[in-house]
């Protein structure tokens, strides 16, 4: 397995998909009940294939990504041939930007002394959405890059 299993929430969420994949295995409903009970380590292995197809689907997709923390930001952009990183540090032990009165003292004061900008960029590995997960594996989220875009377009 490449990524991670879906969890049993996702598979749920994706059963019309998962049918259709077990159709392309030529597995019907009936095999499927069987194999989970004759040959449960066969389904467990279906269930990890289906769950990286879906995977390399979402992360050939994806284009931004955040994490954040009580006192820092990394705001990703995945590029065609690099990642782009914006992170934030607030240095007011005080503020927690995971809460709404901690994001709203940063928006407020984001251009102060308590607040540092660091951008880089870093060309992908051999697997570039190995990287991706990697970093989703690490606590980032999937976004539609509104605070990265915010952000470039203050830096710039």
């Amino acid at each position: 397995m490449k990524y991670a299993r879906l969890t049993k929430q996702q598979l749920e969420e994706l059963q019309p998909e998962f049918v259709n994949f077990l159709a392309s295995q030529t597995i019907t409903a009936e095999e499927w009940s069987a194999l989970k009970k004759e040959k449960p380590e066969v389904a467990e292995d279906e269930l990890d294939v289906f769950s990286d197809l879906i995977w390399e689907g979402v992360l050939g997709r994806v284009e931004y990504l955040e994490n954040i923390s009580a006192q820092q930001m990394h705001l990703f952009h995945l590029e065609e041939k690099e990642m782009k990183l914006l992170s934030v540090k607030v240095m007011n032990p005080d503020v927690d930007l995971t809460t709404s009165i901690g994001f709203s003292w940063f928006k407020k004061n984001w251009q102060s002394d308590f607040v540092e900008y660091l951008s880089a960029s870093k060309v992908y590995t051999e697997d570039r959405n190995l990287d991706k997960f990697n970093l989703i594996k690490q606590g980032a989220a999937i976004t539609k890059g509104d605070l990265y875009k915010w952000f470039d377009n203050i830096i710039s």
